[in-house]
C-alpha cells in the first residue's frame, strides 16, 4: 500500500474537512486528530466495541476499521452532526430514558440508531437490537437504550420538581446533555497544543529481571523522541497503593517486573513518531524467571517470595468469628458442604485509561479518567516529590470505572514526563495495554459448610477462601477483610467462622471491582443455601425468608441492625417466584432437550470503607448573582452521583434544582468527597450534602427570623423567605463575600459511625447496608450446554429512592455485569487482552428486567437512603447458577458457566 500522504477530501457533518494523510490511515484517527471530531470515541481500534461508529453516506461503519482511502469525497456524520445545537428527538429520548450513564458508548449508539430510524420511523424491538448489536455498553444493561430508541418520538421530559420535592422524582441526569450531544470531555478528548505523546514500554513476561542499555543513544537515533524516562528519573517514592503499610506498586518497575504488561520505561515525543515506533530495538535486556500464576503455586513455593516483606506470599488475612460453629455444626439436623472457584474478570469499560498533564505556573495539572482525585493527588505528590498544593487533579469524564480507575496508573507517568520535560503531554492506553496492565476481579477458590436445625433455620456456617491478588496489593486488603463480613449473606447466623487470604502471584493484579469480593462469596453461599433448603424440605424462597436478618438481630460481626430490608425484598419476589416456577414446570413438561429453570439469591452489602474512616465534605454557597454553587467532589462514573447528590442538597436547602450550578470534582475547587467506590457516594457524600443544605437553610432562616417551614425562593439576585403571611428578602449582592467569595455558604463533613474490628472481626464495619434479592429464569440446552437468561426480577431495598430512573439503570447495568460473571467472562493473562476474545454481554444477551424498588428507610442514611450500585451485581450470578441446577440438576462449581462446564455438570448429575 502507498504510505505517502494524499489529500483526502472529507465532508464531516456538512463541512469540508480535507486531510493530508496516508490512504490507509484509520478514519477514526483522522476525525479525532485532524477534523476535531472528538465525539468519535475509540475503545478498541479493532471493530469490537463499536464506540467509533459513524455514518458514512448515511450507513453506520466502524471508523477504526475504515481506511481514509474509502471515504474520499464522501459524507461523514458523527454524533454532533445529528443536531443543530439542540438535542434531536433521539438525543432527547436518551436523556428522558436515562440511556446514557457514563456516556462513552453513547455517540456510537446514537449514530447506529439514527441510521435505523432514517430507514424506519417505527422499528420493532428486534430491529433496534439488531441495529445496535455491534456497539458494546458496560454500564446500562442496554434496556434503557433500546427503550429510548423505541420512544424517539415520544413525549417531553418530566416537568422540573417543585422546591423541596426533588427527591423521589425521575429527574433526567443533570450532566446528561453533553453525553448525548457528543461534547463530553473524556480522558482522551483534551490536550494542550504541542503536547508530547507518551508511550510505555511494558514487560512481555509474567516475571523477569531487566537491565537497560544506552537509552540516550537510542533516543538520539530516533528523531522526534524527546525523552526516555525510567524509575531512576522518579524524584520521590516510587510506590503507590491504597493502604500505606501495604502500598507496594511502583509507577515504573526498577529492576524486576512482576506482571506481564508492567510499565518499565516511558518514551515521549511527537505523536506520529511515538505511535509508529517499533520497540523491538529498545535497549533493554530481559531475564525471565519462572512465574507463580496461581495461589496454589505461590503458597507451595513460599521460599520464592514475590515480595520481600510478605510471609509465604500471603498479602493479608481476613477473619470474622462468633459463637461456636464447630459444636453447632455437629448438632445441626441438616449440613451441606461445597466449594466454588471463580476466574479473573476484566472491568472492560469502553474507555481505556487516558489523560493529559501540563504546568500552570509551578502547579502540575493532570486531567485524567479517575474515581479518586484526592487519592491521585496524594500519590502523584509522593511519587514526584511535590507538595500537595502543587498538584492539581481535574477528573475528566470517566467512560466507566467499576473499581479499576481507583488505582493510580497513568497519572504519575504523565506527571513525570511533564515535570521532567516542562512540556504538556498526553497518554492513551491501547485496549491491549488496558487489559494487560490494569486490575481485575480477584479469582477465588472457596469452600463452605452450613448447618440448619429441623425447622430449616441456619445454625452455623464456616467459610474459607483464597483470593488471587496478583503481584501487588491494590485493593486486596479490602477484599480479604470485606468478604468474611459478608459471606453469611443477609441471614441470621448465630455461629460463624470465615477466614480469607489474599495471595500474591505473578498473574493479573486483583483489585477493586463492583463488590470487592462479595459477589464471589455470594455465589458459594447461595448455591449451598439452595441445597440446604432442599435438605430441610423447604421452598427455596421460603428458606431465605425464614432466615433473613431482621431489625434488632445481630450480624456475624455482632452489630445490631435497624432498617433491614432483606425480608421485604424476598417478600416482593413471592408472586414473581410462583409465576416463574409454574411457567417453567409447564414448559418442561413438553420439552426434553431445552429445559427451563428458576433460581433465587439474596445479597447485602455494607456501604463505604470497612471499619475505617470514610468522610466526605460538601460546600454549598449562594452567589451574589443568585445562583447556588454546589462544590461536589464525588466523581460520577455513570452511576448518577452528580444528579442524586444535587437532589438531596436541593431538598435539604429548600430551593429548586434549576437554581444549582455544579462545581467539580477538582482538587483545587472542591473539598474531598472521597473515592467513588463501595456504593458510598449516595450515602456518605449524600449525607454531607444533606447536612450542608440544612446548615445553609438554617443560616437563612436565622437571618430572616423565619420558622422551619418557611419557603425559600430565588428571584434574580434576591433570596426570599416566606412563612405564612410573613415575608423577608435578602439582597445577596449587598452581603459581604465570605472567605470563599459567597454571599452565604455552608460546609459540612460526614463520616459514617463505624468502629475497628477485633481479631474475630467483631465491631461495626459499616453504618449502612443495602439489601436485595433476584430471580433468574433461564433456558438450558442439555445437548449443547448453552444457557440463555430469559428474565430477571430484581427487588432492591434503597432505603429511600432518590431517583427511580437512575436506580433502574443501576439495576439493569449491574445485572448485565452479573450475567457476564456467570456465563461468559474469563480473563486469561496473555490470551484475552482484547474485546474479541474476551466476551462481555451485548444487547442480544440481556434479558428483560423487572425492577422492584423497596423502601425501608435507614436511620443513618440521608433522608433514609442506602447505596445501590455494588449490591445489584451480587445476587445475579448465584441466581443464574441456581436456575441452571433447577433446570437440569447440574451444579456448577466454576464460573463462568461456559458450555463445556455446563455439559460436564449435566453429565455428572446424570451419572453418565
Amino acid at each position: 500500500m502507498n504510505i505517502h500522504p494524499h489529500l483526502i477530501e472529507l465532508m464531516v457533518n456538512g463541512s469540508p474537512a480535507p486531510v493530508s494523510a496516508a490512504p490507509g490511515r484509520r478514519l477514526s484517527d483522522a476525525l479525532r486528530e485532524d477534523a476535531g471530531a472528538r465525539d468519535v470515541k475509540i475503545g478498541c481500534d479493532a471493530g469490537d466495541c463499536g464506540a467509533c461508529t459513524v455514518l458514512l453516506d448515511g450507513e453506520p461503519v466502524c471508523a477504526c476499521l475504515t481506511p481514509l482511502a474509502q471515504v474520499d469525497g464522501r459524507a461523514v456524520t458523527t454524533t454532533t452532526g445529528l443536531n443543530d445545537g439542540a438535542p434531536s428527538p433521539l438525543q432527547a429520548a436518551f436523556l428522558r430514558h436515562g440511556a446514557a450513564q457514563c456516556g462513552i458508548c453513547t455517540p456510537g449508539m446514537l449514530t447506529a440508531a439514527q441510521a435505523l430510524l432514517d430507514r424506519s420511523e417505527a422499528p420493532t424491538r428486534t430491529e433496534v437490537e439488531d441495529a445496535i448489536g455491534g456497539v458494546l455498553c458496560r454500564c446500562t444493561g442496554y434496556r434503557k437504550i433500546v427503550d429510548a430508541i423505541m420512544d424517539h418520538a415520544g413525549s417531553a421530559a418530566t416537568p422540573a420538581p417543585q422546591s423541596g420535592r426533588a427527591v423521589g422524582q425521575r429527574i433526567e441526569r443533570l450532566d446528561g446533555l453533553p453525553k448525548v450531544m457528543g461534547t463530553e470531555v473524556f480522558g482522551a478528548d483534551h490536550w494542550p497544543d504541542e503536547a508530547l505523546m507518551v508511550r510505555a514500554l511494558r514487560s512481555p513476561h509474567h516475571a523477569a529481571d531487566f537491565a537497560f542499555g544506552d537509552l540516550a543513544g537510542w533516543a538520539s537515533s530516533h528523531p522526534g523522541v524527546e525523552a526516555v524516562l525510567t524509575a531512576a528519573d522518579i524524584p520521590g517514592k516510587n510506590c503507590f497503593g491504597v493502604i500505606p503499610p501495604l502500598a507496594d506498586q511502583p509507577a515504573l518497575a526498577e529492576t524486576h517486573a512482576r506482571l506481564k504488561g508492567e510499565a518499565v520505561a516511558l518514551i515521549a515525543g511527537a505523536r506520529e513518531v511515538v505511535e509508529a515506533l517499533d520497540l523491538a530495538d529498545f535497549p533493554i535486556t530481559w531475564i525471565p524467571r519462572p512465574p507463580s500464576l496461581t495461589p496454589e503455586a505461590a503458597l507451595a513455593d513460599g521460599a520464592a517470595q514475590l515480595h520481600e516483606h510478605r510471609v509465604g506470599n500471603i498479602l493479608v488475612r481476613g477473619r470474622v468469628a462468633c459463637g461456636d460453629p464447630d459444636a453447632a455444626m455437629k448438632a445441626a439436623a441438616h449440613v451441606v458442604s461445597g466449594g466454588f472457584e471463580t476466574s479473573f474478570v476484566e472491568h472492560a469499560y469502553i474507555e481505556p485509561e487516558a489523560g493529559n498533564a501540563w504546568m500552570d505556573g509551578d502547579v502540575l495539572v493532570i486531567q485524567a479518567c479517575t474515581q479518586a482525585p484526592v487519592m491521585d493527588r496524594d500519590d502523584v505528590a509522593l511519587i514526584l516529590d511535590l507538595p500537595q498544593d502543587r498538584v492539581r487533579i481535574i477528573p475528566a469524564a470517566a467512560g466507566g470505572g467499576f473499581g479499576s480507575k481507583l488505582d493510580v496508573s497513568l497519572q504519575p507517568l504523565i506527571g513525570l514526563v511533564t515535570l521532567k520535560t516542562g512540556r504538556p503531554c498526553r497518554m492513551v492506553y491501547t485496549r491491549a495495554e488496558s487489559m494487560a496492565a490494569t486490575t481485575k476481579r480477584h479469582p477465588a477458590k472457596m469452600a463452605a459448610t452450613i448447618g440448619a436445625d429441623t425447622g430449616g433455620r441456619i445454625t452455623a456456617m464456616t467459610f474459607e477462601g483464597d483470593f488471587n491478588t496478583g503481584p501487588y496489593a491494590s485493593w486486596g486488603p479490602t477484599v480479604a477483610t470485606r468478604v468474611p463480613v459478608h459471606a453469611s449473606g443477609p441471614y441470621f447466623t448465630p455461629n460463624y467462622r470465615a477466614e480469607t487470604r489474599a495471595v500474591h502471584t505473578n498473574a493479573a493484579i486483583g483489585g477493586a471491582f463492583r463488590g470487592f469480593g462479595v459477589p464471589q462469596a455470594a455465589i458459594l453461599q447461595e448455591v449451598l443455601y439452595d441445597r440446604l433448603a432442599e435438605a430441610s424440605g423447604l421452598d427455596r424462597l421460603e428458606f431465605r425468608r425464614r432466615n433473613a436478618l431482621l431489625d434488632g438481630q445481630r450480624t456475624v460481626c455482632g452489630q445490631v441492625l435497624h432498617g433491614v430490608g432483606a425480608r421485604e425484598c424476598l417478600d416482593a419476589l413471592e408472586p414473581h417466584w410462583q409465576r416463574a416456577l409454574g411457567e417453567a414446570a409447564d414448559f418442561n413438561a413438553g420439552s426434553t432437550v431445552i429445559k427451563r429453570g428458576v433460581g433465587v439469591a439474596s445479597c447485602w452489602y455494607g456501604c463505604g470503607n470497612t471499619a475505617l474512616p470514610n468522610p466526605s465534605t460538601i460546600r454549598v454557597g449562594l452567589t451574589a448573582a443568585g445562583r447556588v454553587a454546589l462544590h461536589q467532589g464525588a466523581t460520577d462514573i455513570g452511576q448518577g452521583s452528580n444528579t442524586v447528590i444535587t437532589q438531596i442538597c436541593a431538598d435539604a436547602l429548600g430551593l429548586l434544582l434549576d437554581d444549582f450550578d455544579l462545581i467539580g470534582p477538582d482538587t483545587f475547587l472542591t473539598p474531598d468527597c472521597g473515592k467513588t467506590s463501595a456504593s458510598r457516594q449516595t450515602y456518605v457524600t449524600g449525607k454531607a450534602a444533606e447536612k450542608a443544605g440544612r446548615a445553609l437553610r438554617d443560616a437563612i432562616l436565622r437571618m430572616t427570623n423565619m420558622g422551619p417551614d418557611a419557603v425559600l425562593a430565588i428571584e434574580g439576585a434576591t433570596l426570599t423567605a416566606t412563612d405564612g403571611s410573613a415575608r423577608q428578602q435578602i439582597a445577596l449582592a449587598e452581603l459581604p463575600p465570605d472567605a470563599n467569595g459567597y454571599a452565604l455558604s455552608a460546609e459540612e463533613t460526614y463520616d459514617p459511625p463505624t468502629s475497628a474490628l477485633d481479631s474475630d472481626g467483631q465491631g461495626t464495619p459499616y453504618a449502612v447496608y443495602g439489601y436485595g434479592a433476584q430471580i433468574a429464569e433461564v433456558e438450558v440446552d442439555r445437548e449443547l450446554g448453552t444457557v440463555k437468561v430469559r428474565h430477571m426480577t430484581a427487588a432492591h431495598d434503597l432505603g429511600r429512592v432518590i431517583n427511580p430512573l437512575l436506580a433502574e439503570g443501576q439495576i439493569e447495568g449491574g445485572i448485565a455485569q452479573g450475567l457476564g460473571l456467570a456465563l461468559m467472562e474469563e480473563f486469561i493473562p496473555g490470551r484475552t487482552e482484547n474485546l474479541h476474545d474476551y466476551l462481555i454481554p451485548s444487547v442480544g444477551d440481556m434479558p428483560p428486567v423487572t425492577s422492584i424498588l423497596v423502601e425501608k428507610p435507614d436511620p443513618e442514611g440521608p433522608m433514609g437512603a442506602k447505596g445501590l450500585g455494588e449490591h445489584v451485581l451480587i445476587p445475579t450470578a448465584p441466581a443464574i447458577f441456581n436456575a441452571i441446577r433447577h433446570a437440569t440438576g447440574a451444579e456448577i462449581t466454576k464460573a463462568p458457566a461456559l458450555p463445556h462446564r455446563v455439559l460436564a455438570a449435566i453429565r455428572k448429575a446424570e451419572g453418565t
